[in-house]
């Protein structure tokens, strides 16, 4: 099995795990805030890697430049981003924010073709719309219904946030295949933390541990273990080797796991909208990861042979 299925899979089993993330956060927003919540869950992360630092950290100097783009790319990608998308949460339904979160292929593939970082395809263009497409019809009916004059505050701060991670996936990946993508997870989402910590301690007085319920503290460790430390590494690791657009396009699926995790764990209902969506949105990861054209390529060149 080559690096590009693997990254495939890693892109994949990243985006399953951030739908998990989304149903944690929305159980212990309410007992902390956005920022608080960001700091700890990356605050866990760190420690993480603090026992494989020695083996990923490069043998080469770095130069301080370096440093600087890595500390850019963490408060980029690991303060801004999760900042705005749990403020979000706290303004929108979770399905609105789904729809919003969806957004991100859209706009990584338009900053990615400004800047000259990936062609522009007929089938990128049509992987992204179909898996759009696809959480639009899942969470149509929620996401778009009556709301209130607060939802624009949480669209534009999901929207925010999103073009940050765009920005972040665009741009990092030279760095990412420079120093390795661990490493680079793992500085940067120390210097988020260092960042934070002044707030923290200006807000709480202290850096003392929150107060949180035993199922508040359960999430924030999923969050910042199996949602976090694991989690960024495999979008790190997918990111150094496939197309910006293709790997983000595998976000599609995290709103789709968050409901399907809804309906295993809290008994909801399965829709025939649930299911249509899926479907869309997988054929639109298959189309704009070229896996529909290998496939076709491979049906069209099996029945050639048999003719």
């Amino acid at each position: 099995m080559n690096k590009i299925v693997l990254a495939h899979a890693a892109a994949a089993a990243a985006a399953l795990s951030a739908g998990a993330a989304v149903v944690a956060t929305r159980f212990v927003i309410s007992e902390t805030d956005p920022v608080s919540l960001v700091f700890y869950r990356y605050f866990i992360s760190v420690v993480c890697f603090v026992p494989v630092l020695p083996t990923i950290w490069p043998r080469d100097k770095l130069a301080a430049s370096e440093y600087v783009k890595i500390a850019f790319f963490g408060i980029l990608f690991f303060v801004f981003f999760p900042w705005a998308f749990n403020a979000s949460l706290q303004y929108n339904p979770a399905a609105r924010g789904a729809v919003g979160l969806a957004t991100i292929p859209i706009q990584t593939l338009l900053v990615a073709v400004a800047f000259g970082r990936e062609p522009l395809t007929a089938a990128k263009v049509v992987g992204v719309l179909l898996a759009f497409s696809g959480i639009v019809v899942a969470f149509g009916t929620a996401a778009f219904g009556r709301g209130n004059s607060n939802y624009l505050v949480g669209d534009g701060l999901m929207l925010l946030g999103v073009f940050c991670a765009a920005i972040y996936s665009v741009f990092s990946r030279p760095t990412l295949m420079r120093h390795g993508p661990l490493f680079v997870t793992a500085l940067a989402m120390a210097f988020a933390v260092a960042a934070l910590s002044p707030a923290i301690a200006l807000r709480q007085g202290s850096l003392a541990l929150p107060v949180l319920s035993t199922k508040g503290w359960i999430a924030v460790v999923f969050l910042g273990t199996i949602a976090g430390a694991v989690q960024f590494s495999l979008f790190m690791w997918a990111l150094r080797w496939l197309p910006p657009t293709t790997t983000v396009l595998y976000l599609t699926l995290n709103p789709i796991a968050a409901m399907v995790l809804g309906i295993v764990m809290l008994g909801e209902s399965l829709t025939a909208e649930l299911v249509a969506g899926m479907a869309l949105v997988l054929m639109g990861i298959l189309v704009g990861s070229g896996a529909y054209a290998t496939l076709r390529r491979v049906a069209l060149s099996g029945f050639a042979r048999s003719g």
